[in-house]
């Protein structure tokens, strides 16, 4: 074997990985890593996939957050208050980096950055840009229980852009709001584990291993003899326990909308857009840069409807939580199993996309958000936006007295307000995050919680 330390990651341990995946790195590095060809018994015909790896992580020292806390690694882009996070390419367990890396995005990494748009007072919401087919287990349950946590203080969206399988999907499903477009897709709550099996091998080699252990189990799934009845079904009822794990998980995040046992009754496939809608995977079909500039307008107060292709939007505001009952039309429909996408489950029809007409702003549903926006689209706020921001989002002032205090404040003159550089740059461009993690809590999250606890 020529790399064990890579093997280790694929072979006899769980995966949150769509099929497909798992079988084409199997196919396309089982030679380079195990030294011989490979065959995978009943599968023909999936693609080579790029070898990629990444360096280890301490899960004690906080190294990625010591990393963005010193300003040697930038922890998201920021857009007008939004922090915006990628999560791309095969998902990894002890990964030492911030961001995507040989194709790889690690678990530690996205944690150190979503604590770090936590403990941010310039982060008012929290984009997550989605498109992997997932990866391991280990770090994924806790990542998602982070985001979820972190969704009770600000907004989480999740937008796919294209795909949201296994791993990826458990991530999602903690936003308070999932956005895909019309071809991307999501699902595959299951898990997959692989075995490997020398023994032919050896035997036309002339080759015997002696496999000596101690203890009953302690020789279970050892690559040089074929896999036991008792062995495999001891490997599919773990990889049903953390399937269990998986579905409890989708269910605390998606709440009415997919629930534990509605995420288990999918049997791991995965759907495509509309699909995805119908069973209750996700809460929008439409482009998701429209989607995402939605977003930003109600985190910032405004009621903006950009142009563009949304499709069987599930009607509740966006940002609120998804304790309502679902529709019956949000139930997942029977199917023939595998993760081939299926046929869409009836529902009502949708119009053509030439018919479809521009999806409207989601309304402010709360009070709070309608002094927010009462106060930074006020006359007094123009040329003191810096300010109106500091009174809508840090304090807890009504909107008339933060008016008063606005009129009676000078206007910016020598030095422009951030609000007005990013209006003469049309609005879109990308913030770099202050540098103002010196000093912070390791765990920000769980400070505040203990905070909030005391008062």
């Amino acid at each position: 074997m020529k790399y064990p330390n890579i093997a280790s990651r694929v072979f006899h341990t769980p995966l949150l990985a769509a099929p497909s995946k798992a079988i084409s790195f199997v196919q396309g590095l089982g030679p380079r890593i195990l030294g011989q060809n490979v065959e995978i018994e009943g599968v023909e015909g999936f693609a080579e996939v790029a070898p990629s790896r990444g360096p280890q992580i301490s899960l004690l020292d906080d190294r990625v957050g010591e990393q963005i806390r010193s300003g040697r690694a930038e922890p998201f882009r920021m857009i007008d208050g939004v922090a915006v996070i990628p999560i791309t390419g095969t998902l990894i367990h002890r990964g030492s980096y911030v961001g995507s890396y040989s194709g790889e995005t690690s678990y530690e990494g996205l944690s150190a950055q979503i604590e770090a748009a936590a403990e941010s007072r310039q982060v008012r919401g929290i984009a997550l840009e989605i498109d992997s087919y997932g990866g391991q287990v280990a770090g994924c349950f806790d990542l998602a229980d982070l985001i979820r946590e972190v969704g009770q203080d600000k907004p989480v969206h999740a937008f796919v852009c294209d795909h949201a399988y296994s791993a990826a999907y458990a991530i999602a499903s903690q936003a308070e709001r999932i956005v895909v477009s019309r071809t991307g897709g999501a699902g595959s709550i299951g898990v997959i584990c692989l075995h490997k099996d020398y023994s032919g091998q050896l035997e036309a080699r002339g080759i015997n291993v002696s496999v000596i252990s101690a203890g009953a189990h302690k020789g279970d799934e050892n690559p040089f003899a074929p896999l036991p009845d008792s062995v495999r079904s001891d490997m599919e009822e773990q990889c049903e326990y953390l399937r269990q794990i998986f579905a409890e998980t989708v269910g605390a995040g998606r709440g009415a909308s997919l629930t534990a046992a509605a995420a288990l009754e999918t049997e791991a496939r995965c759907f495509i857009g509309q699909q995805a809608l119908a069973a209750g995977l996700v809460d929008e079909v439409a482009n998701p840069r429209d989607a995402f500039e939605r977003f930003v307008a109600q985190i910032n107060g405004r009621a903006e409807s950009p142009s563009g292709f949304s499709s069987n939007q599930r009607g509740e505001d966006p940002m609120t939580d998804k304790t309502s009952a679902p529709k019956e039309a949000d139930t997942p429909t029977a199917a023939p199993t595998g993760s081939t996408p299926i046929a869409a489950p009836e529902a009502p029809t949708t119009p053509p996309v030439a018919q479809a007409a521009p999806a409207p702003a989601q309304p402010l549903a709360s009070e709070e958000r309608a002094r927010i926006g009462a106060i930074l689209n006020s006359e007094e706020a123009k040329g003191r936006e810096d300010l109106a921001k500091s009174f809508a989002f840090d304090s807890d002032m009504d909107a008339e007295t933060a008016k008063k205090h606005l009129d009676a404040a000078p206007k910016a003159t020598a030095t422009q307000s951030l609000s007005a550089s990013m209006d003469a740059n049309g609005g879109a461009a990308d913030l770099d995050m202050p540098d103002e993690h010196a000093g912070a809590s390791t765990n920000p999250v769980k400070d505040a919680q203990r905070a909030r606890r005391a008062s």
